[in-house]
């Protein structure tokens, strides 16, 4: 059986998600303890989900003993969106992790009351559902949630060493009626499957904890080799090189596509969109313009490479423009904008700004006649989605440049005698 640890040091201002029941009770107690003895910031948030019944007497209860410690306590009511399709229990958590990165300041830590049993639970949920090793290695003890270190200090305690702690110090908490109905994947286990494995293997938790922390070395050891094949692949950022791609192993590949999507803060790739990219991209001809989809990117084929995407990138409007001196950013309606940089505060008269319309024709340095801009796009190989959002430069009726990607002759001259440079940054990445 696990012992609750001693108090340690804390280097950083804590935020505690607090729900008033036994666990995070215990945790905040214990890290109110840490916080008092290292002269470190300690709040805690509460998020009211309305799911029960007896909701609003829990914030009361929570905002009473956050009141007795001295601990400044946020309250975040939610709307669990039960249509989505998730279930009750991922609706929920989704919506906590929401209320969580927005009361999160800057430089908090948030630290989660989750501990082995917890551990051991997830550990067999995601066994029942097929994981692999990334799934089956459950919690870490430390993650993060949008840029803020998460915190599972109590990950290698047991959950009677915190009831022990609970008693110890008199400590009083919530008892979740729903804790006892084992219609919940999670409740079933605690309720039914774990008292039986106790039974016959009194240490099954810990060793199914254990089973965890194994796969999640095997995971780190995955995520390196993972992070040196990407350096290897990804030729741009977002962008992969399908021909790289394709000599390694399917196994190895669909890993790394998974680690790639990941890196860049996109959702998981659902297993059917997996096996649609390894069908229609890593399979097909080079000069086919395969696509697939999942819920807010889109990975794109094009010219031998996958570009990751939003799903629905934003174009500029064919009616639309405005007329820019250079002397602020200007911003454009797909959420881009145009900057002037460098030596040059302003242009020397305001120039008109537009969406393509096609036909355009621009004068290129060095060159005697003008070219047709659609050639010289496809020279410097901009994207189709790319060219949709491309800002053109206008002098009365020349065309001084397509953004920053075709300047003409005119323009150029005056941007190296300026010292200066212009700088597009397309909407929607």
């Amino acid at each position: 059986m696990s012992t609750f640890p001693t108090l340690v040091a804390l280097e950083t201002p804590l935020l505690v998600a607090y729900s008033g029941g036994l666990d995070s009770t215990v945790l905040l107690h214990w890290l109110q303890r840490c916080a008092y003895a290292s002269g470190t910031p300690l709040r805690a948030v509460h998020v009211h989900h309305g799911l029960q019944a007896s909701a609003d007497a829990w914030v009361a209860h929570c905002q009473q003993q956050c009141d007795a410690l001295g601990i400044e306590l946020a309250v975040h009511r939610v709307q669990v969106d039960t249509a989505a399709g998730l279930g009750l229990e991922a609706a929920a958590r989704q919506a906590r992790r929401a209320a969580f990165a927005a009361e999160l300041r800057d430089g908090e830590t948030l630290a989660l009351a989750q501990h082995l049993d917890d551990q051991a639970e997830t550990f067999l949920l995601r066994a029942l559902r097929s994981s692999g090793i990334d799934g089956l290695a459950a919690m870490a003890v430390d993650s993060t949630l949008h840029d803020h270190r998460l915190w599972r200090p109590l990950l290698h305690t047991a959950r009677d060493a915190l009831r022990d702690y609970a008693q110890t110090h008199a400590l009083r908490w919530i008892e979740d009626p729903s804790n006892a109905r084992d219609d919940a994947d999670r409740n079933f286990l605690r309720l039914h499957v774990m008292p039986l494995l106790r039974q016959r293997w009194p240490h099954a938790a810990a060793a199914l904890a254990g089973s965890a922390d194994h796969c999640a070395q095997t995971r780190a050891l995955l995520d390196e080799e993972d992070a040196e094949l990407i350096a290897h692949l990804e030729v741009a950022p977002r962008v992969l090189s399908l021909e790289l791609l394709r000599q390694v192993s399917p196994a190895r590949g669909a890993r790394v596509l998974r680690a790639w999507v990941r890196a860049h803060g996109a959702a998981p790739l659902p297993a059917t969109v997996l096996r649609q990219l390894q069908q229609e991209l890593l399979e097909a001809s080079s000069d086919r313009q395969a696509q697939v989809r999942w819920q807010d990117h889109a990975i794109q084929q094009w010219r031998g490479h996958a570009y990751l995407l939003p799903a629905h990138l934003p174009a500029l409007p064919a009616d639309w423009q405005a007329a820019w001196d250079g002397r602020a950013p200007l911003p454009l309606p797909d959420g881009g904008q145009l900057r002037l940089l460098g030596g040059a505060t302003a242009f020397d008269r305001p120039l008109q700004v537009r969406a393509r319309q096609g036909g355009e024709r621009i004068a290129l340095p060095g060159r005697s006649h003008s070219h047709a801009l659609k050639d010289c796009l496809q020279r410097e190989h901009l994207a189709p989605w790319r060219r949709a959002q491309l800002p053109l430069l206008f002098d009365g009726g020349q065309l001084l440049a397509a953004a920053d990607v075709v300047v003409s002759a005119s323009l150029q001259a005056w941007l190296q005698d300026h010292d200066a440079q212009l700088q597009w940054r397309p909407g929607g990445w």
